[in-house]
């Protein structure tokens, strides 16, 4: 059933004001946890009825992820919920991403301007239970299927864009991710001897539209003597 919001309202991921100390985020999330049947109970969240404690794993193949989990990790404490971060090498965590052995990961879906049968493998049902499939969210939504039928048909640039669009909303208000972080900008360190196109590239840093530039090479030669 498609969330009633998908129809009004733009979907709006959770804010803070970057002080790390999210009180009312949290106070929100203790709420729709509460109306969804859990409890407090001994600093530990579990069911009302089952007593089954809130608990899951957050599986990581790159050390580096780890500062970036753990202060998601330690709002989650302040809920009650116990999130374990296990560390795994590349062997282990291939394997269990192709079997979708996890709680959770982390993970990227990456997107071109021009989206189209990469959606089937992302979204769709055919995909859900299939081993070493980008379904990771085991997504199983004949909504979500049609959407992706429909885009993949476009006719047109516009027809593209709307059913784009319809997808993202559908998926976004079906919250099967955390929103985990980003950055405005790609840092890139480059020899300062290489001619660029002057107009922005919308899809980030492409070094293979960048050109050697002899001048800028020999003042960079000059430069470094």
């Amino acid at each position: 059933r498609i969330p009633e919001q998908v129809f009004s309202t733009a979907y709006q991921p959770p804010t803070t004001d970057g002080s790390g100390r999210p009180r009312e985020n949290l106070r929100k999330a203790s709420q729709l946890l509460k109306a969804a049947g859990w409890v407090v109970r001994d600093l530990k969240l579990v069911n009302a009825q089952t007593g089954e404690p809130f608990a899951f794993e957050i599986l990581l193949v790159s050390q580096p992820f780890e500062r970036i989990v753990l202060p998601y990790n330690k709002n989650l404490q302040h809920l009650g919920i116990e999130a374990k971060i296990r560390l795994v090498d590349q062997t282990q965590f291939i394997e269990r991403y192709r079997q979708k052995d996890f709680d959770m990961l982390v993970a990227v879906w990456g997107q071109s301007e021009t989206p189209g049968n990469e959606q089937r493998e992302y979204w769709g049902s055919a995909a859900a239970d299939t081993a070493g499939s980008r379904n990771l969210a085991g997504i199983a939504d004949p909504v979500v299927d049609e959407l992706i039928e429909l885009l993949v048909k476009s006719e047109s640039r516009e027809q593209l864009n709307a059913r784009t669009r319809a997808l993202d909303r559908v998926l976004l208000w079906g919250h099967y991710v955390v929103p985990h972080w980003h950055i405005r900008a790609d840092r890139v360190l480059y020899w300062d001897k290489f001619g660029r196109p002057q107009l922005p590239v919308r899809a980030g840093v492409m070094t293979n539209r960048w050109w050697y530039d002899a001048t800028r090479a020999q003042a960079l030669k000059q430069a470094r003597q």
